[in-house]
């Protein structure tokens, strides 16, 4: 994770330049890296991009924009990468053929068609008018068709080859739009050309919100793991596409996916309340109080001791003291089940309080709508607009500390203890208690009377810039840790 990033809060408001509105050197310098770092791109003014970055690299390398788009597809669209590795070829025909294309052979056709003349078509043996590309070979307008919207459907890469098995020479965007001959097949063409333009390039993102078509353009790929957010409202990370994850970083957070989705949790209950016949190992669960325990397998029928896994017969009458079995096997059973079984407390321990996080969010949802009717009623008793804006601000920051204590509890379940984790766990706990001291005023005080808005506005304008404060501190402690390596994760699978 970048510690550098804006976050987008800010601790307060600070006027740091003179009486005279002059600022020093380095107030001039934040002032420069307050440029925001993403832009938001509508899908229809992604054309536009390309064709800017298209037109850019022909003025560099001096090749027709539509091959320009060609090859910045094979280099991701990153023009320095593309001009580095042009300019070290002997020459264009060099460069293309490096990167497994054919420069055409003629450059007047580039982007349109050579004109139609009559003949056999090579693939269907119809006479007709045929057509290509600047190679010689030709094909009839059906067999186009249906050659490039089959090839764009099975394999949705924006650029084709010439049919012909042995040729190289590529279908550029502008021919493949005018030998498509269906609405659909073009419509379907350009979303394959812009999902492959986005996939392709590190700077862009598609935003994952629900139907949500748009882009986030980043500014530099050093802040590829920030939070970003659409004008949709969804606030995601970059790198990795989930809901803003801060303090955990994107490789832990898809560790703990994985660890509550997959069958490892059932393999750990499994583990922590059943034990294995020590004689044919077959799983077994206790469903009474007597600890003599006789296997159930008609080929084994082994009896033994549910405390110790240890041949009944020894244990007697007095079968309460195990310590008379001393067999190293079943020490080391009984060793591998109470590990187990405090492994599978611990998780529990951290994805209950992850879930519980996780759940008030869903019900903060409601609380929103019951806020928007607080705010109406307001408004109807000559409150402004702005006066009643303090309710919708106070939800976001709820909802804001409840995503970062969900993530914290995924982070802890990775971390080793030891004298900073302390310190951490405080910041955790002092930062739960006024999320729900905010929320517990959000919601039972909402329903005060006109007479005590106005105490009901201060206090929760209050509790919101206190929870903000120690939610604050307690990611700048976690991004302090990881700068300085405080932090030492365990390895948990």
């Amino acid at each position: 994770m970048e510690d550098d990033v804006d976050t987008g809060f800010s601790g307060g408001e600070y006027d740091s330049c003179s009486d005279d509105g002059s600022c020093s050197d380095e107030q001039e310098m934040e002032v420069e890296q307050d440029e925001p770092i993403h832009v938001v791109i509508e899908q229809d003014k992604l054309k536009l991009e390309m064709d800017r970055l298209a037109e850019e690299t022909k003025l560099i390398i001096g090749i027709p924009a539509q091959l320009c788009r060609v090859v910045l597809h094979h280099c991701r669209w990153n023009k320095e990468t593309l001009t580095e590795k042009y300019f070290e070829s002997e020459s264009p025909q060099h460069f293309f053929k490096k990167i497994g294309l054919d420069y055409p052979l003629d450059l007047t056709y580039i982007g349109k068609h050579p004109p139609f003349r009559k003949g056999t078509c090579p693939i269907c043996f119809e006479d007709s008018k045929l057509t290509g590309l600047s190679c010689s070979h030709r094909y009839c307008d059906n067999c186009w068709n249906s050659y490039l919207s089959t090839r764009f459907h099975e394999f949705p890469e924006p650029y084709a080859l010439c049919p012909e098995p042995k040729c190289k020479q590529v279908v550029d965007h502008d021919c493949a739009f005018s030998l498509l001959k269906k609405d659909e097949d073009k419509k379907f063409y350009q979303r394959v050309l812009t999902n492959s333009f986005v996939e392709s390039n590190k700077l862009l993102k598609w935003c994952p919100g629900v139907n949500c078509e748009r882009v986030i353009k980043l500014s530099n790929t050093e802040f590829q793991a920030t939070p970003v957010t659409c004008v949709c409202g969804y606030n995601f990370c970059f790198k990795c596409s989930n809901e803003w994850h801060e303090p955990i970083d994107c490789e832990l957070l898809s560790r703990w996916k994985k660890k509550c989705t997959d069958d490892s949790e059932t393999s750990n209950w499994l583990h922590a309340n059943t034990k294995d016949c020590p004689k044919c190992h077959v799983t077994i669960e206790k469903d009474g109080g007597c600890n003599h325990m006789t296997c159930r397998s008609t080929t084994c029928r082994f009896e033994f001791c549910w405390t110790c896994l240890g041949p009944w017969q020894p244990h007697g009458s007095g079968w309460y003291s195990c310590n008379r079995f001393d067999d190293k096997a079943a020490k080391e059973a009984r060793t591998n089940q109470e590990t187990s079984r405090a492994a599978l407390q611990r998780y529990l321990h951290y994805y209950n309080r992850f879930a519980n996080h996780q759940n008030s969010l869903k019900f903060e949802n409601r609380l929103m709508e019951q806020i928007q009717v607080k705010i109406d009623q307001m408004q109807a008793h000559s409150f402004s607009w702005i006066e009643t804006q303090f309710l919708s601000k106070s939800v976001e920051i709820l909802n804001k500390c409840r995503r970062t204590l969900m993530y914290t509890y995924a982070f802890a379940f990775y971390l080793q203890p030891n004298n900073v984790t302390s310190i951490f766990e405080d910041n955790q706990r002092d930062l739960e208690l006024a999320t729900e001291q905010l929320s517990e005023v959000l919601e039972r005080e909402i329903d005060a009377s006109k007479d005590d808005l106005v105490v009901l506005k201060q206090k929760v304008q209050d509790k919101c810039h206190y929870v903000d404060q120690r939610r604050q501190v307690l990611l700048k402690h976690c991004a302090e840790g990881l700068e300085k390596n405080q932090w030492v994760f365990r390895d948990t699978n």
